[in-house]
């Protein structure tokens, strides 16, 4: 299983690609965190991550996350809402393996992918990554209106 936590980071190089805002998630800058999964050939790991993720959609509310599924050419949102985004320009943006691979990318409020990973992440595991990044930490302190 191979996950790629690109959070850590201590001085962000805005020439690396990794650490790029991802255009065709614009829609979402500053708003929204977003979960894309790619959908493997069979759907099982895909449909395993989906379900694992609505199982607990007050979390997701409260972390504003989008979750995407993108299925051969097809997005659609999962969880949130969304304006159309081309499959095969997300898959490029997000160096995601040929259709028919399982692939999961976590992109943060400001547009940079946090998490790459090739098998489903659990809820507490990804909550986990998102609850550490400071814009988090400063929502969570934030008083409610």
């Amino acid at each position: 299983m191979s996950k790629t936590l690109l959070y850590g980071a201590t001085k962000v190089d805005e020439t690396n690609a990794a650490y790029a805002a991802i255009e065709s998630l614009s829609q979402f800058q500053w708003k929204n965190r977003v979960l894309v999964i790619f959908s493997d050939s069979d759907n099982s790991r895909a449909a395993r991550q989906e379900n694992q993720l609505l199982a607990d959609r007050p979390a997701l509310e409260e972390r504003d996350m989008i979750v995407l599924k993108v299925s051969g050419n097809a997005v659609r949102a999962v969880f949130g809402s969304a304006e159309p985004v081309d499959a095969g320009v997300l898959r490029q943006a997000l160096d995601a393996p040929d259709t028919g691979t399982f692939h999961a990318a976590l992109i943060g409020k400001d547009g940079t992918v946090k998490l790459k990973a090739s098998e489903p992440v659990s809820n507490g595991e990804l909550f986990a990554i998102i609850d550490s990044m400071p814009m988090r930490a400063a929502e969570s302190t934030k008083p409610e209106n």
